[in-house]
């Protein structure tokens, strides 16, 4: 069914592009995408590498498109929402990958009676690894989100929460990749510390962290038991994970979730001017 439409990007920075990989690699023909965006390079980008059709105007965009896609900067929604509101006909499907913007600051921007989907992928997205969450407005039905699981699925895996769920979704897979990444870097340098080549480390550091997600997506078991697999009494591994407990590694991972959290649903406060 997707693959019947035309989709509409509004914005075509790295989530839009990650988006339009995915329909690509999904068999969406590229002559069914446009980009809106109002950097001429941007645009340049998009049309040489992926052959979409490319404009700086939104609203020619919106009235083309079956499914809009809000890939835009929370910061400017409210002017670029309002811009929009003549094209957003009632029958449009509207999803929103702004963080922090809820599907009810949308909807009462766009006053046709548009359906509004929130979703919330992460960076993973643009190797079509990412996580996402999706929620739907008031007026968004069954089939709306199963149409936007539909596209997020062709960037990696997709969940259905509620709205109010959004803020510990942005704490933990939104932000999540950034703290997999430091983990990986003081991985990296440890292994140069302890006398590895930077090349050699770092894959090391980076192949452990793939192949132990793998492992564990694979087997369906609780991290804990795979933990315990790799503790032999009184070796190597059950000596360091004594000393990731003693520097509060398990607290420090959800006091980082909670700070994210947080702040996410201050800048949620923050309303459309």
């Amino acid at each position: 069914m997707l693959m019947n439409l035309t989709i509409g990007c509004i914005g075509g920075g790295n989530m839009a592009e990650a988006i339009i990989k995915g329909l690509l690699s999904g068999g969406m023909p590229s002559r069914s995408i446009l980009v809106a965006d109002p950097v001429l390079e941007r645009r340049a980008h998009l049309a040489s590498s992926l052959q979409v059709k490319t404009t700086d105007d939104n609203n020619e965009v919106a009235q083309t498109a079956d499914l809009l896609v809000l890939a835009i900067k929370p910061q400017v929604a409210a002017s670029v929402l309002s811009g929009l509101e003549p094209s957003i006909t009632p029958e449009k499907l509207v999803v929103s990958v702004m963080a922090g913007v809820s599907t009810t600051m949308i909807e009462e921007s766009l006053s046709s009676g548009c359906r509004v989907v929130r979703a919330m992928p992460n960076t993973p997205a643009l190797v079509q690894a990412g996580a996402t969450a999706i929620s739907g407005g008031r007026r968004a039905s069954d089939e709306d989100l199963a149409l936007t699981e539909e596209l997020f699925r062709l960037t990696g895996a997709v969940y259905r929460v509620g709205e109010r769920q959004m803020d510990a979704v942005t704490g933990l897979s939104g932000s999540g990749p950034a703290y997999v990444f430091s983990f990986i870097e003081a991985l990296a340098d440890a292994g140069v510390k302890n006398g590895l080549a930077r090349e050699v480390a770092s894959g090391l550091a980076v192949q452990t962290v793939l192949g132990a997600a793998q492992l564990l997506q694979q087997s369906g078991e609780h991290p804990a038991l795979l933990r315990d697999r790799v503790s032999s009494p009184g070796g190597t591994t059950i000596a360091a994970l004594h000393t990731l407990e003693n520097g509060r590694l398990h607290g420090l991972l959800m006091d980082a979730v909670d700070a994210a959290v947080k702040r996410s649903k201050e800048l949620a406060g923050i309303k459309l001017l």
